[in-house]
C-alpha cells in the first residue's frame, strides 16, 4: 500500500545534502559517520538483513556472516547480530540455530548486562523451552544458566528439600503446569458454592507451594495460567455453568492473579493461547507423542513472552518509543499533502488503522512508556496534525519530546535521549521507512528499530508482539511519567538559559523529604535500584521481596529521597542500603535516578547517612564501588564526598572507609529546602 505520498516522502529524503544528514542538530554531537568510522566493533550491516523483513534467504545469510564473524574473533559483532535477529515470530528451527550460535561465542562473548540462575519445573517435556528461553534472555542482554527438572514432578520437585531445585537455587523459578494438574474439580452435580470452594481450595494448594518455594530459596515465582482445552464439552454453557472445566478454568486464573502475593508474577498463557488459537496452540497430537506444552510452532512466541517477564522484573523493559510521523501516525506526508490531505479519521479504512494505532500508543502512554517525535519534516508542519487535525487521537502533550528538523535521526535520537535523560538502550524507534530503520539500525545500534509493515493495519500487533514495554507491576509513579519528562525537559532548557550552576539550582526551588523505605515505597525502590546504571555505586539489583525483607531486618539502614521543584514533582528519586555489623555501617547500595544528577541531593543523603551513624553509635562507614561499562560516572563519588581509600584492584573496583567522628559535614547540599515527613 505505498501511496505517491509515500514516495515522495522518500524521494524528499534522497536529496537532503549528504552533510545534512551526517550532523546532527546540535554541534555537542559527533556526526555518525565519524563516530562509526571509529565503532570496530559493528562489522556487520544489519540494515542489509532486515530491510524489508528477515526472509529465510536473508537469514540464511545472516547466520553465515555471524559464523564469519565468529571465526574472525568479532563476537561482539557477532552477538549485536544473533540479538537483533531473535523475533517473536521466528520459526522454531531457525531459533534453535540462533541458540546454537551463542554457544559458538564461547568465553569470548560479550559481558551481559545481568547473569541470572532460571528454573524450569514443568509437568510438560522442557525442551526446547529451556534452550529458547535461554536464547530470548540472550537477546535482551541477559545470560541465564537453565535447571531442567524432570518430567512430570512439579509438585514433587518444590515439596522436597533435597531436590536438584535447591541444589541449583534458583534466582528465578518457572513453573509450567497444566490443565490436568488441577486436583480440585467440580463435578457435575455439583453447585456453584461447591464450586466456588472447590477453587478456594485449589487456590490454597498453589499458594502453599509458591510459599514453600519462596521460604526456601528468596526466588521469584513465575507461573503459567492454566490454558483451557480447545473442545467444550458444554458448548456455549462453558462460560456460565458452575462446574464446566472451561468456566472453572477461566475463574481459577483470575483467582490465582487475585491472591498471587509480590514475589509471583502470573505469566497469562491463556492469553497466549486464545490469541494463537486454542486447537493451533494446544495440537493435542504433541502432548500425547511428546507431552509439549504447546505445538511447536507456539514455542518460540511462548519463550519470547517468559522472557519478557524476567527482563521486566530485572528493570530492563524499554522505557521510550520514539515515534515518526508520516505514513507512521497518519497517511500521507503533511509537507506535501497539507492538514487535509493525510489520511487519518474515521469514514476510510486506511485513516481508521492509523486512528487504531494512535489510541493503542495513547494506552501505553497512559501507563507509563515516554513518547517521544522524530521526524524529517518542517517543525510547524509536523505539529500542525496535533494542533489541528480532529482525526487525532495524541496531543502534543502526551509527547515528552518533540524533534522535526531534516537532520539524521540517529543524531536526532541521540539528542533525544539526553533532553530525557535516558540511555539509549531503552529506547524503540516506529517509523515506516525502510531507509531510515537502517540508518538508525547502524548508527544507534542501541535502540530497538522492529520491522514495519506496508499495511498499518498491523502496526498495533507489529509493536505489541515485541513486548519491548513489557510490565509486572505499574506504580502511581508510573502513571505520571510523561509530565515528568515534559518537566525535566524544561528544567534543561532552564539550565541552558542560566549562567552558572548555582543560579540554577537557586531558581529550581527545590523541596526533599528523606524518610526509610516503608511499605508504600519498597515497589517504587525496588524498580530504582533495578533499573538505575549511572549512578549505582555496585549495581547490586534487588528483587521486590529481597527488598522487603531487608526494610523488615532491624541490621539495614534504608532510606529513600523524594523531590520536588518549579516544575513538579520529580517523585521517589534515590534509594540508600546500608547493612551494620557491630560498630560497622557498610553501604550496600547507592542508587540515583539520572534525571536529578548534579543537584546536591547526594550530598543531602550523606548529610543524613552520617547523622543516623553517629545516633547508632557507629565508628566507621566503608562502602565500595564496584565498575560497570556504566556508572564510570560515579567512580570518584566517595573521594568527592571525603571518604578515604582503602583498597582498590586493577578491575577498578575501590573499597573506601571514614570515621564517624571525623566525617566532614554537613556538607553544603545546595538549594534543597527540606519538608516534613
Amino acid at each position: 500500500m505505498e501511496s505517491g505520498s509515500r514516495r515522495r516522502s522518500r524521494d524528499r529524503l534522497r536529496v537532503v545534502p549528504r552533510e545534512a544528514s551526517l550532523m546532527g542538530p546540535s554541534s555537542r554531537f559527533e556526526s555518525t559517520e565519524r563516530r562509526m568510522s571509529r565503532h570496530k566493533a559493528a562489522h556487520i550491516d544489519l540494515g542489509e538483513f532486515f530491510t524489508g523483513g528477515l526472509s529465510t534467504s536473508s537469514f540464511r545469510k545472516l547466520t553465515k556472516a555471524i559464523k564469519e564473524e565468529i571465526a574472525e574473533g568479532r563476537v561482539e559483532s557477532a552477538a549485536r547480530a544473533i540479538r537483533t535477529a531473535v523475533q517473536p515470530d521466528l520459526d522454531l528451527q531457525s531459533s534453535l540455530n540462533l541458540h546454537r550460535l551463542i554457544g559458538r561465542l564461547g568465553d569470548a562473548a560479550p559481558e551481559p548486562a545481568r547473569r541470572i540462575r532460571v528454573a524450569v519445573v514443568s509437568s510438560y517435556t522442557a525442551d526446547p523451552i529451556t534452550q529458547l528461553i535461554e536464547l530470548n534472555l540472550f537477546a535482551r542482554d541477559v545470560r541465564a544458566e537453565v535447571y531442567r527438572a524432570d518430567y512430570g514432578v512439579l509438585r514433587q520437585e518444590i515439596l522436597d528439600p533435597s531436590s536438584g531445585l535447591y541444589s541449583f537455587k534458583p534466582d528465578y523459578l518457572l513453573l509450567t503446569p497444566s490443565w490436568r494438574d488441577i486436583v480440585h474439580l467440580p463435578k457435575p452435580g455439583d453447585g456453584g458454592e461447591r464450586a466456588r470452594e472447590l477453587i478456594r481450595t485449589e487456590v490454597a494448594d498453589w499458594l502453599r507451594l509458591w510459599e514453600i518455594a519462596h521460604e526456601r530459596l528468596g526466588c521469584e515465582v513465575i507461573q503459567d495460567t492454566f490454558v483451557q482445552p480447545a473442545w467444550r464439552a458444554l458448548g456455549n454453557r462453558e462460560l456460565q455453568d458452575p462446574v464446566s472445566l472451561g468456566g472453572t478454568i477461566r475463574r481459577l486464573n483470575i483467582a490465582l492473579a487475585d491472591e498471587a502475593p509480590s514475589y509471583v508474577v502470573l505469566h497469562d498463557t491463556e492469553h497466549l493461547s486464545a490469541s494463537t488459537g486454542h486447537w493451533s496452540w494446544s495440537d493435542t497430537r504433541f502432548f500425547h507423542v511428546a507431552k509439549l506444552p504447546c505445538a511447536p510452532a507456539s514455542q518460540v512466541d511462548y519463550s519470547h513472552s517468559i522472557a519478557s517477564l524476567v527482563t521486566a522484573k530485572l528493570g530492563l523493559s524499554k522505557k521510550c518509543l520514539v515515534l515518526d510521523l508520516d505514513n507512521t501516525l497518519w497517511g500521507g506526508v503533511i509537507g506535501d499533502d497539507g492538514l487535509e490531505g493525510i489520511r487519518l479519521g474515521q469514514g476510510e479504512a486506511e485513516g481508521e488503522a492509523f486512528v487504531a494505532f494512535q489510541e493503542y500508543v495513547k494506552r501505553l502512554k497512559d501507563r507509563g512508556v515516554v513518547l517521544a517525535v522524530c521526524s524529517a519534516n518542517d517543525e510547524k508542519n509536523a505539529k500542525e496534525a496535533f494542533e489541528k487535525h480532529p482525526g487525532m487521537v495524541l496531543t502534543l502533550e502526551d509527547i515528552s519530546c518533540f524533534v522535526a528538523n531534516w537532520g539524521s535521526k540517529a543524531d536526532n535520537i541521540r539528542t533525544i535521549a539526553e533532553t530525557l535523560s535516558l540511555g539509549l538502550d531503552s529506547f524503540v524507534f516506529f517509523d515506516d521507512d525502510a531507509m531510515q530503520r537502517s540508518l538508525v539500525r547502524r548508527h544507534v545500534p542501541e535502540v530497538e528499530v522492529p520491522e514495519v509493515p506496508s499495511d498499518p493495519a498491523d502496526y498495533v500487533r507489529t509493536l505489541d508482539k515485541h513486548r519491548y514495554f513489557q510490565v509486572v507491576s505499574i506504580s502511581a509513579e508510573d502513571l505520571v511519567r510523561t509530565e515528568s519528562y515534559k518537566a525535566n525537559a524544561k528544567r534543561i532548557r532552564l539550565r541552558e538559559s542560566t549562567e552558572t550552576m548555582d543560579d540554577f539550582l537557586a531558581s529550581l526551588e527545590m523541596r526533599e523529604r528523606t524518610i526509610p523505605i516503608g511499605p508504600m515505597e519498597v515497589e517504587r525502590s525496588a524498580q530504582l535500584i533495578n533499573r538505575s546504571n549511572q549512578f549505582n555505586l555496585t549495581t547490586r539489583r534487588r528483587t521486590l521481596s529481597e527488598l522487603k525483607a531487608i526494610i523488615e531486618d532491624e541490621s539495614w539502614l534504608t532510606r529513600c529521597v523524594f523531590l520536588t521543584d518549579r516544575f513538579g514533582d520529580n517523585g521517589l528519586i534515590s534509594v540508600l542500603l546500608a547493612h551494620r555489623d557491630g560498630a560497622v555501617l557498610e553501604i550496600d547500595t547507592w542508587v540515583m535516578s539520572c534525571r536529578v544528577l548534579r543537584r546536591g541531593v547526594e550530598l543531602h543523603l550523606w548529610n543524613c547517612l552520617v547523622g543516623e551513624a553517629r545516633r547508632m553509635g557507629i565508628e566507621r562507614i566503608v562502602a565500595e564501588y564496584l565498575p560497570t561499562s556504566k556508572n564510570g560516572l560515579v567512580q570518584d563519588h566517595y573521594r568527592k564526598l571525603g571518604l578515604d581509600l582503602v583498597e582498590s584492584d586493577d578491575t577498578g573496583r575501590t573499597k573506601w572507609e571514614c570515621r564517624v567522628k571525623d566525617a566532614p559535614t554537613p556538607i553544603a547540599s545546595h538549594h534543597l529546602q527540606s519538608v516534613a515527613s
